[in-house]
């Protein structure tokens, strides 16, 4: 079971919500994301794109800008190598557009992820000097690439890095030395030295702030072309944060907002036609829109396609063209859910196998040779969810090889882990919450047996914690709460929907709803209150649950469509909201005991 923590941070709330104009409850909600100052809290709940910190804070964004505009005047052929992820895509979309807008004679190559794999690779740079190309500039990847962008320097390249995950290092005498790659110029926040003031950034926005410096020093950020230009590419630099997961905090927050404000007016055509297509309304979207409809589509072209096919969307002008491009990757995310369901099962029954007689492995190391090679990093997430393991999901490739991709949780940093059996892989890259990676296949059985080995969790990391903001009674989570706490948006990782918690919860009747019946629908009161109660998890468990402590009779009795004189009580987490159909008032069951 999941282990409920209830935030007990204190403030003067009352000034706080007079100050602010919002309800106490908002003011504590605010505390407990540990934003305390008058500066912080202003930036959360008014933060704009001016906000934003100051590009030239990157290291070498400077200099990588100077070589990019050099190269332009010059007329020399430039060639954006980015990756086949929602981040990759947007990245590079963002640098081919703004780089054109400079006059660059450009082109962008994303990597087949079956034939190239991820990032840039020698068979990439020597296929770019065949192309006549002088210069790379990547995006999304490079960090890692000290082989590949030698060989491309020994050619006589000039190579530019923007990237955003961990710089590659080695431990001397007990000191980390960065190991970076030997590019003209290398642009990525988490290197030591560089001065940023936030470097959880997503790939994406280090190209947008890229081309902002490229803008600054050629004098031409007062443009209109290019205030509308940084104006729009917000909005995608706001899918590829949500998207590539990273915490909703800090200047993220603010460029997910403002990317959410934004659509509705987005001018780019293929966008606009992926919206349509999965009948959202962009006046009305939020990052569960970006993370849960638009990233899949997007991602499901790099994974059973070609990525370029959703990059050619985004560069696509004619809408009638968008359209159908559109709906082709939405077919080819459909295809993708039912390959997904099928490698989830087969890697249940490996887990539940590996842990016949010594129990649950503290790492996860699952091998699905008959499975997708590029589904392999959801699988991982579906089982690091399922069980709260660090969950590696090894498949073939088409070389003869083995690939995976790593999911984690909190306690255990998977980049670092992986960094101590590194001698094991061909290439290997990521960060503490996810990585990649390619070994020979008789590495598999001795990454399981090392990585085990090397796992220093205890059975309490083991346990998933939920962080409750506070016990809240159903008679104040009414409507004039939830419009107070639209001001907390966008949500996601960083940045979670509130949670409330309520104890002696009464299940006064209920019903199985949707397509499926998969999801409850309940009637509930907590003697303040009685309201809907909606719950989209896993019923399964839910229902396991409500048997054990009260016998299968009560939970037949609860579904019979008659009120119970005798209901069953819980205590539940919640987060209130407004049915969309008939416009009153219910809560979101996230959890239960």
């Amino acid at each position: 079971m999941t282990k409920w923590m209830v935030s007990m941070k204190k403030a003067d709330f009352d000034a706080i919500a007079a100050k602010y104009e919002i309800k106490n409850i908002t003011a504590r909600l605010l505390r407990n994301r540990d934003l305390v100052t008058d500066e912080q809290i202003k930036s959360y709940l008014e933060g704009d794109a001016s906000m934003l910190h100051d590009p030239m804070e990157l290291e070498d964004i400077e200099k990588g800008a100077g070589i990019m505009l050099e190269r332009i005047s010059r007329k020399e052929r430039i060639r954006v190598i980015g990756d086949y992820d929602v981040d990759g895509i947007c990245s590079s979309f963002i640098l081919v557009k703004g780089l054109k807008l400079f006059g660059a004679d450009v082109d962008c190559v994303l990597p087949d992820r079956v034939k190239d794999g991820y990032g840039l690779s020698i068979k990439l740079v020597d296929n770019a000097i065949a192309d006549g190309i002088d210069t790379i500039i990547t995006c999304d990847n490079g960090i890692a690439a000290l082989e590949q962008i030698a060989h491309a320097k020994e050619k006589g390249m000039t190579v530019v890095v923007t990237d955003h995950h961990e710089v590659p290092f080695e431990e001397r005498g007990g000191e980390r030395n960065e190991l970076l790659p030997c590019a003209d110029a290398v642009i990525d926040p988490k290197r030591a030295e560089g001065r940023c003031s936030f470097k959880e950034i997503c790939g994406a926005v280090v190209a947008y702030k890229f081309l902002q410096v490229m803008a600054k020093i050629s004098g031409r950020e007062e443009e209109e072309e290019f205030r509308d230009f940084f104006s729009q590419m917000l909005v995608f630099a706001g899918i590829a944060t949500v998207c590539d997961v990273m915490e909703l905090r800090d200047e993220n927050r603010i460029i997910v907002k403002e990317s959410l404000r934004k659509i509705e007016s987005i001018s780019n055509k293929g966008l606009r036609a992926l919206i349509n297509v999965n009948s959202l309304d962009a006046s009305n979207m939020s990052s569960y829109h970006y993370g849960f409809v638009i990233g899949p589509c997007l991602n499901a072209t790099g994974r059973l396609e070609q990525a370029t096919m959703a990059l050619d969307l985004f560069m696509e002008e004619d809408y009638s063209r968008a359209v159908k491009a559109a709906g082709d990757l939405k077919a080819l995310n459909d295809s993708r859910k039912q390959m997904t369901q099928d490698g989830v099962k087969e890697a249940v029954r490996q887990v539940e196998e590996l842990s016949e007689g010594l129990g649950l492995p503290k790492v996860l190391v699952l091998y699905l040779e008959d499975t997708e090679e590029s589904i392999a990093g959801i699988i991982a997430g579906r089982i690091k969810e399922k069980y709260y393991r660090p969950t590696i999901v090894i498949t073939n490739t088409e070389g003869g090889g083995a690939k995976g991709s790593g999911r984690s949780i909190e306690k255990y940093d998977m980049f670092t882990k992986l960094s101590e059996v590194k001698e094991l892989f061909t290439k290997f890259g990521g960060h503490k919450m996810a990585a990649g990676l390619s070994l020979p296949k008789e590495n598999i059985a001795v990454l399981r047996e090392r990585l085990n080995d090397n796992c220093d969790l205890s059975e309490e990391d083991f346990v998933p914690v939920l962080h409750i903001d506070m016990e809240l009674p159903f008679a104040y989570a009414d409507k004039e709460l939830v419009k107070d706490m639209e001001k907390l948006e966008p949500f996601g990782n960083g940045n979670p929907k509130p949670v409330f918690a309520r104890k002696n919860v009464k299940l006064l009747r209920g019903s199985l709803i949707g397509k499926n019946k998969n999801f409850g629908k309940y009637r509930v009161t907590d003697g303040s209150s009685e309201m809907d109660m909606m719950y989209f998890g896993d019923l399964e468990k839910w229902h396991d649950f409500l048997r054990e402590r009260y016998g299968q009779d009560k939970v037949d009795a609860l579904y019979n469509g008659i009120r119970i004189d005798d209901p069953m009580s819980i205590s539940v987490a919640y987060y209130p909201g407004i049915n969309d159909y008939n416009g009153s008032m219910q809560i979101v069951m996230n959890d239960f005991t």
